[in-house]
């Protein structure tokens, strides 16, 4: 109850007000039953404003470290995250993917949103980088349809590194829904799984027209070892 009132009652009418979301395409998302929505990642605020406007509950899957750090940020850190929706995995591979795979079909299979960034992290420089796979896996074993979506202006309201957001509007683009039902089964096939990653983020490009760059956004940032993660 904590975690809905902070969200919806007080975060959510302020963030309206001061941001002034504009959104396309709302329709496209179901208003109930199990979707994923994969996203494009600019900023740490796109898990903030996309469950925003879509005014289901969205989860969200989040690195372990945030629900962990001590102290009162730690504190502060870990209540934020809960509050919009974010769900601890590890990732680091192996069986920690597949609990953090578990975990999203959980979120699933209780007929919710999740949601996904396929780039796999946030976009160190606004480019649209190549997908990992694991959103194909969720979308053929939870054999739930998939809606992209892309988060327009949120890297200008709060880059990667700043403390504190700048007050400008933020947007939401969502597409037609993508059915991928046509490859129930083949779950274990990478050469599937990464044509339909690969098609997921085709789609964002054409719905957003970032540039994209066919490496991994994790790749660029170690190459860039100041940029964070």
């Amino acid at each position: 109850m904590f975690y809905w009132l902070l969200k919806y009652v007080f975060a959510g009418p302020a963030l309206r007000a001061i941001f002034r979301p504009w959104v396309i395409g709302l329709e496209n998302v179901p208003r109930n039953g199990a979707v994923i929505l994969a996203s494009n990642h600019l900023s740490f605020i796109d898990s903030i404003f996309l469950p925003l406007v879509v005014g289901r509950h969205v989860s969200f899957l989040a690195k372990s470290d945030y629900f962990t750090r001590r102290g009162l940020l730690g504190w502060l850190t870990k209540t934020f995250m809960k509050a919009t929706g974010q769900l601890p995995i590890d990732r680091g591979g192996g069986p920690a993917s597949e609990a953090s795979l578990n975990t999203g079909l959980g979120v699933l299979a209780r007929g919710e949103i999740l949601g996904i960034y396929p780039e796999g992290t946030r976009s160190p420089d606004g480019r649209l980088y190549r997908g990992r796979t694991g959103v194909a896996r969720m979308i053929l074993e939870g054999r739930v349809p998939v809606v992209p979506v892309v988060m327009v202006g949120t890297q200008a309201i709060m880059p990667i590194g700043s403390k504190l957001p700048r007050i400008r509007r933020v947007g939401v683009v969502f597409g037609d829904p993508l059915d991928f039902s046509r490859f129930e089964g083949l779950e274990g096939d990478r050469f599937i799984l990464r044509s339909i990653t690969d098609e997921i983020v085709y789609s964002l490009h054409a719905l957003g027209g970032q540039e994209y760059e066919d490496v991994y956004a994790s790749t660029v940032k170690e190459r860039r070892p100041s940029v964070a993660r």
